[in-house]
């Protein structure tokens, strides 16, 4: 399995949507950025806001891009042209309906779910769904005529400390996923209670 070598969330951009729960993939990728002392700059090339920052003995590519949340898979596949990535180096970083605030989970490969993001960003890779995802959970609103609503709007008090408390324990397990091991990495963060 080859290594990560770029941490991508997924988000919409604009301070209207800064706040709300479908870009819990942007706060986690700000936190890994805040924690490496970087900041993710505009980078036009990568249709997004980008950083190159050392983590332990790795060196990483973080993307929000800067694209909505459905056009997500032009800054992807940017980025991979550029650096010569494989979907096996990424690291895509998403909102999880179908876990509660405070979890969160890895996975590698899988079909999009109905996540648009992840819809374009295997489109944009030719298919391909080999990349890992950090799944971080937002709850669901219970009827699914209710989930666009849902997921554009701003988590409670609870639930956003919740969901930080999540992101500080990706953060945590983040070395030893890079490391390449995916089965501690996992056990550690799936252990996390909401």
């Amino acid at each position: 399995m080859s290594q990560v070598t770029a941490i991508i969330g997924l988000g919409n951009p604009g301070a209207e949507y800064e706040a709300t729960r479908h870009n819990a993939g942007f706060w986690l990728v700000d936190a890994i950025a805040r924690s490496a002392h970087a900041e993710l700059r505009p980078e036009k090339k990568f249709f997004g806001h980008y950083a190159k920052v050392r983590l332990g003995d790795h060196e990483l590519h973080l993307l929000n891009p800067a694209t909505f949340m459905n056009r997500s898979g032009a800054a992807v596949a940017a980025l991979c042209q550029f650096f010569k990535l494989a979907p096996d180096n990424l690291l895509v970083a998403h909102d999880e309906l179908d876990l509660p605030p405070g979890q969160a989970r890895y996975k590698t490969g899988g079909g999009h779910g109905g996540h648009n993001g992840l819809r374009d960003i295997i489109s944009a890779l030719g298919g391909q769904k080999q990349f890992h995802r950090t799944r971080i959970g937002i709850g669901h609103p219970g009827e699914a005529r209710q989930v666009t609503n849902y997921v554009l709007g701003r988590p409670g008090k609870a639930e956003q400390e919740a969901i930080v408390r999540a992101l500080d324990e990706c953060i945590a397990t983040l070395p030893l996923a890079l490391d390449g091991d995916w089965a501690k990495a996992m056990n550690q963060l799936h252990s996390l209670k909401p």
